[in-house]
C-alpha cells in the first residue's frame, strides 16, 4: 500500500483528501501546519508529499524546497497544492514535482497521485 502525506490546513480540503485518498487503497497520514509535519517520525518515509502551499506557520513552496534538498527525501515525489494564480513560478521555485490548483477536480487528484506515486518502487 502506498502511502501519502498531507499538509494542508484547512480541515475539510484535508478529510476530503483523506476519504478520496483512502478509498483508492492509500494509507494517508496528514498535518495541520509545518510545525506538525516537522515534528513527524522521520524515518518512515511516504511515496508522495502533497503541500498546500499557504498555511499558517509558513509555506508549502519552503517545505518542498527542504525535502527536495534532503538527501533522504529527495527522491520522494511532491504534489503542491494552492489557489494561487502564478502556478509556474511557484512550480518552478519550489521544484516541486506537479501542482495541482484549488478548488481541484477528483479525477485530476487521482490521476496525479496515481502516476506520482508509481515513481516510487
Amino acid at each position: 500500500m502506498k502511502t501519502v502525506f498531507i499538509l494542508e490546513d484547512q480541515v475539510s480540503i484535508q478529510e476530503v483528501l483523506e476519504l478520496l485518498l483512502t478509498s483508492e487503497n492509500y494509507n494517508v497520514v496528514s498535518f495541520s501546519n509545518i510545525r506538525a509535519f516537522n515534528s513527524r517520525d522521520l524515518t518512515l518515509l511516504p511515496d508522495l508529499f502533497m503541500l498546500d502551499v499557504m498555511l499558517p506557520d509558513g509555506l508549502g513552496t519552503d517545505v518542498c524546497l527542504q525535502l527536495k534538498s534532503d538527501p533522504l527525501t529527495s527522491h520522494v515525489p511532491v504534489l503542491l497544492m494552492s489557489a494561487h494564480a502564478k502556478i509556474v513560478e511557484m512550480e518552478e521555485q519550489s521544484k516541486a514535482d506537479d501542482f495541482i490548483s484549488k478548488p481541484f477536480d477528483i479525477g485530476e487528484i487521482i490521476s496525479k497521485v496515481g502516476k506520482l506515486t508509481a515513481q516510487q518502487n
